[in-house]
């Protein structure tokens, strides 16, 4: 994955809450991704294993009682609007690198979603790091990136890349982290045309609606990939200027160790319980990003209207 050189970068859509400066410099490679932290992935898994396949809260529940005492932290953009300018600081530094995924995303769904018969605001991401408050309740890094539609805004810490592929073994990538927070403002994108607010909070299974809803972030950040590259800056053209074979592989890679049935298996007892399904298998966390990317048609992601999911 490459950024146009010439690309201008706009800071303003993220809000760096953290202490000690911006990560990257040097090689510019990105490491990890994905749409599930370990602690949350672990308190599901014991939540699942206590609970004997009783309904269980699904990971987005579990963000508001991790973590207690976390305070407002105030945002400081001074360094990284002076670190991260154009295209060519985003080739080579990780924190650029996100701005950049960030505003090619956000400026995708700003031009599409009215065509969708809605109107998009765009949304800033939060950087922090160790633990923040949120509108959601306070999280701590392990939660993993994750969208509170209280306050509409879009956590990251941006460790969790280095985390998943160390944890997870994900072989990670510039796309993979772009990959992590189109998955992030896809449930923007369902905020905002109304589908989350359908989906009742808690549900598991394998064709629960918290499946169909993370399936369908999965196919809508498969979307934005294959428009990427064509979808402008309003300067001198797209913000990424080249996706590959290998990084699309990366992605799904990623999407394959984040499914329920993955984790169940490598984090649980080893055996897969689809009752306890919030976010659906790997194969069909593949799936449904593929279906996005093959066809760049958010139309084709209605995952709550799909009789096989896969």
């Amino acid at each position: 994955m490459k950024y146009n050189r010439r690309a201008r970068l706009d800071t303003s859509q993220v809000r760096d809450t953290r202490r000690g400066g911006t990560l990257g410099g040097g090689s510019g490679v990105a490491i990890g991704g994905g749409g599930v932290g370990i602690v949350a992935v672990l308190i599901y898994v014991l939540v699942s294993v206590l609970s004997n396949g009783s309904s269980t809260s699904s990971v987005t529940d579990v963000l508001g009682q991790l973590g207690q005492g976390g305070g407002s932290a105030t945002a400081d953009n001074s360094q990284i609007a002076k670190e991260c300018r154009t295209g060519a600081d985003a080739n080579t530094r990780l924190d650029c690198a996100v701005v950049a995924d960030i505003d090619s995303i956000q400026g995708y769904w700003q031009a599409e979603l009215p065509r969708l018969g809605h109107s998009y605001s765009k949304v800033p991401t939060v950087w922090f790091s160790g633990q923040v408050s949120t509108g959601c309740g306070t999280a701590t890094s392990g939660a993993g990136p994750f969208y509170c539609p209280a306050d509409k805004r879009v956590y990251i810490d941006l460790n969790f890349y280095n985390d998943l592929q160390t944890q997870f073994g994900a072989r990670g990538g510039l796309f993979v982290d772009a990959y992590v927070l189109a998955h992030e403002y896809g449930h923007h994108v369902q905020d905002l045309s109304g589908t989350e607010s359908k989906v009742r909070a808690g549900a598991t299974g394998p064709s629960s609606g918290s499946v169909r809803l993370e399936l369908q972030a999965d196919c809508y950040a498969g979307v934005w990939a294959h428009h990427a590259t064509t979808t402008p800056d309003g300067t001198d053209g797209p913000l990424i200027s080249q996706i590959t074979q290998d990084d699309i592989s990366r992605a799904l890679d990623t999407a394959g160790r984040i499914g329920d049935d993955y984790i169940q298996t490598h984090l649980g007892n080893g055996h897969v319980d689809k009752s306890q399904f919030t976010h659906g298998s790997s194969a069909q966390r593949e799936k449904w990003f593929s279906t996005g990317y093959r066809t760049g048609d958010p139309g084709r992601c209605d995952t709550f209207s799909a009789t096989n999911l896969g």
